[in-house]
């Protein structure tokens, strides 16, 4: 891999794993397009991933670190409830990894990834829409029930092509929650399962020296800086409720994707 696809791929990852548009289809998109092969060598994408997990602990950073002085505190503290709920909406996530993971691993890697990740990019545009267009209640606090459910539409989104940040922001909306409380929320779960899945990876030694260390490093800092810019982005754009723009956005680039299969 040379060092411009990686800043490319990393631009990329950063800009699209908090936009509502679904970073692992248009990762497999980018990939396509750049004729890069990267199915064998997860060093990669752990390294992109990594990046947009600590471009979220930046910008959320006075929250993180109010949840994280709450939670030792010796009475029950409505930061505490927080990360508790957090581990709630954890669980459909973990139960999907742990019981179809290699059949998603090799969904990514079939021949008609191009159709799933088009088809996927609709339904994400189909939800954003109607998320847009539903007017519910706005709920002041996320209940258990509401970070159950929101955890069930990202265990969902494990399909590639559909968006984890447009699936859980656009379920939290549906449930009535307040927006700026959606956004925060479906950010910060997604920290502790990549987070997760890194670790495991390293752990597990699946990690190998494939891609050049300058390539590695110029697509960490893409990923991370492009990530700061797109998570203070996206919390903007749901507070104002333009979420209809991406659904549109995502249409186009389903019918893309899998007029590009057909061809």
């Amino acid at each position: 891999m040379e060092t411009l696809q990686a800043i490319l791929l990393g631009i990329v990852q950063g800009i699209t794993e908090f936009l509502p548009v679904s970073s692992s289809g248009h990762l497999q998109i980018a990939k396509a397009l750049l004729g890069v092969e990267l199915e064998e060598n997860l060093t990669f994408d752990v390294a992109l991933h990594a990046a947009t997990v600590l471009s979220t602990i930046v910008v959320l950073w006075s929250e993180v670190w109010r949840l994280l002085r709450g939670l030792f505190s010796r009475r029950f503290t409505p930061e505490q409830a927080y990360v508790l709920k957090l581990v709630v909406s954890m669980i459909p996530l973990g139960i999907v990894g742990f019981c179809f993971k290699d059949a998603i691993d090799e969904m990514l890697n079939s021949p008609g990834i191009l159709l799933i990740v088009g088809s996927m990019l609709l339904v994400t545009a189909a939800l954003l829409a109607f998320a847009y267009y539903a007017r519910p209640r706005s709920k002041e606090t996320i209940s258990y029930r509401d970070a159950f459910i929101i955890g069930v539409a990202q265990a969902v989104a494990v399909m590639p092509g559909l968006s984890r940040s447009g699936s859980t922001i656009a379920t939290g909306l549906l449930l009535g929650n307040r927006k700026s409380a959606v956004a925060q929320f479906s950010f910060l779960m997604v920290l502790a399962p990549i987070l997760g899945e890194t670790l495991l990876t390293v752990a597990k030694g699946d990690l190998t020296a494939g891609v050049a260390a300058a390539p590695l490093a110029a697509g960490f800092v893409a990923a991370f800086v492009t990530g700061c810019l797109a998570c203070k982005f996206m919390i903007e754009i749901v507070k104002r409720g333009k979420l209809v723009w991406f659904a549109l956005y995502c249409a186009a680039a389903g019918i893309v994707s899998i007029v590009s299969y057909f061809l």
